[in-house]
């Protein structure tokens, strides 16, 4: 957390108000968040840069320079990226600071610190942050159900497992894919090496709804994100697994219970999701 959606909604709630603008000062408060280049050459060659375009790659946030540099920042657990007016109440743990020519400031804060930045030269070849590992986007015209069966069925794993790795699904966590199995009525601790080509297929075709769902209500808020304007996601009254336990299952009535799979809190309905 945050997961896709929450990621892409902070690039989209950036852009308006971020690109365009140039960086004149960085304030790096905690040096060890900036994994690449070191904080202090990191400070140096970002500042005076115009910002040209906000993407995401999985659940990295990218802030594309005019250089061709790109600003690459991972949240983590409890990361914030917020573009705000320097009078606005500096959160307590905020660790980089990007004053902006257009009077605002582009903060990076971290309770926990495990979130990190990283600036990637133009032309430089990434071999630090991770992404290179990142498998297809959910969104990409070539995931299916066949792309599934393809990377996991010979795999001895839980398909809860298996649609988290980030190498195979770029972006999908915890919370989504609790609610990915739950609409699809497959149970979490199911093996990918007994998964029906009807399960495939109910998996593959759940993804993208439920990720645009929670993109058209701003990410899901449960306790630390916000998106690039401070704002509290909307899509938690959404839910219909994660964070249910004890409560009835919407769709047929039964309790639904939380289990652990691969040390993760896993919610479900034992009826639905035989």
């Amino acid at each position: 957390m945050p997961e896709l959606p929450e990621i892409e909604t902070v690039k989209r709630t950036l852009e308006p108000l971020i690109c365009g603008t140039t960086i004149i000062k960085s304030q790096i408060i905690r040096p060890e968040i900036v994994a690449h280049p070191g904080a202090a050459e990191f400070r140096e060659r970002i500042c005076n840069q115009r910002i040209a375009a906000t993407g995401r790659r999985g659940k990295y946030l990218l802030i594309h320079l005019d250089s061709g540099d790109t600003l690459i920042a991972h949240l983590r657990m409890t990361g914030r990226m917020l573009c705000t007016p320097p009078e606005h109440p500096l959160h307590p743990h905020t660790h980089a600071i990007f004053t902006l020519d257009n009077g605002r400031e582009l903060r990076f804060a971290d309770t926990r610190r495990f979130g990190r930045l990283w600036l990637l030269g133009a032309g430089e070849s990434d071999d630090f942050s991770g992404i290179h590992r990142l498998g297809i986007e959910p969104f990409d015209q070539a995931f299916g159900a066949a792309y599934l069966k393809e990377k996991l069925s010979r795999r001895h794993i839980a398909i809860k497992q298996g649609i988290l790795d980030q190498s195979v699904i770029a972006g999908l966590g915890n919370i989504y894919a609790d609610e990915v199995l739950f609409a699809a009525a497959v149970a979490p601790f199911r093996r990918t090496d007994s998964m029906t080509d009807t399960q495939w297929q109910s998996v593959a075709a759940a993804i993208c709804p439920i990720l645009n769902s929670a993109i058209s209500r701003n990410g899901t808020t449960f306790s630390d994100y916000l998106d690039g304007a401070g704002r509290e996601g909307e899509n938690m009254p959404y839910l219909q697994a994660y964070k249910r336990a004890g409560r009835a299952c919407n769709r047929c009535g039964e309790t639904m219970v939380r289990t652990k799979i691969g040390g993760r809190s896993t919610f479900y309905c034992p009826n639905c999701q035989k």
